[in-house]
């Protein structure tokens, strides 16, 4: 049974965030989600590259040239993606009142 206290609360509307934010933010999901996309992708291009060192035959083979290039541009494509995320995150806690913009 409900006392007078909880019949008070189911009455009155208790305020909440501006627009009912959404934690994390639809940007900040796109954002993480293109980062779980880049770790894996990093994941398997590095086991492969892992097992062409231990094969002995790293060394002077074309693949591994193409494994290292693709390595540093998912590292610049994180970079990015991680930016993209911090600026959502930032945007989220400006709407909700816990940071100021500058």
């Amino acid at each position: 049974m409900k006392d007078e206290s909880d019949k008070f609360f189911d009455m009155v509307e208790v305020p909440s965030c501006p627009g009912k934010l959404e934690v994390p933010t639809p940007a900040e999901k796109d954002a993480l989600d293109k980062m779980r996309g880049i770790k894996e992708r990093v994941r398997t291009l590095k086991r492969r590259l892992a097992r062409l060192k231990d094969s002995g035959h790293a060394e002077g083979v074309p693949e591994t040239s193409e494994l290292e290039k693709e390595l540093s541009h998912l590292k610049m494509e994180w970079d990015k993606w991680e930016q993209i995320r911090q600026k959502a995150a930032k945007e989220r806690m400006i709407l909700l009142g816990h940071e100021e913009r500058h």
